[in-house]
């Protein structure tokens, strides 16, 4: 199991909440280089920053990006990965102008994308942790 220091604390609650993200380019075009990466990595620490989540763990290849994010509960995933891909889209055309000739419209990402949950205990140590409560007779 984690240690104290892999928890966060809010107001109500205490939580350790890791999520594993993974972004492709529309039609997996091999678009970025190590130099846009570098870019995007900032622009993804930034943008988590205003979410109040913390980018862990960023890397990538040429037509997909890895992320993981510790978030609070109050983000919903979904909202958190819009703003990702959105704003690192709209930033990475700005920055990198050879991008907007690979796409039509602008797309840079594919509309789908991969999120698993992985904080915490394994399920089988917490469901035998839930199974041991005293149940009130």
């Amino acid at each position: 199991m984690s240690s104290d220091n892999d928890y966060r604390r809010g107001r109500h609650c205490v939580f350790a909440l890791h999520a594993h993200l993974v972004f492709v380019t529309k039609y997996r075009r091999r678009v970025f280089t190590a130099a846009v990466l570098k870019d995007m990595q900032t622009i993804f620490e930034k943008v988590c920053t205003d979410f109040e989540t913390h980018l862990v763990e960023f890397d990538g290849e040429d037509d997909h990006v890895h992320l993981l994010v510790h978030y609070p509960p109050k983000v919903p995933l979904s909202v958190l990965v819009n703003s990702l891909k959105g704003v690192s889209s709209r930033r990475l055309r700005q920055m990198h102008p050879a991008l907007v000739q690979r796409y039509w419209r602008g797309v840079l990402w594919s509309p789908s994308y991969f999120a698993a949950s992985c904080g915490g205990a394994p399920l089988s140590i917490i469901r035998q942790y839930i199974e041991q409560q005293r149940t009130p007779d």
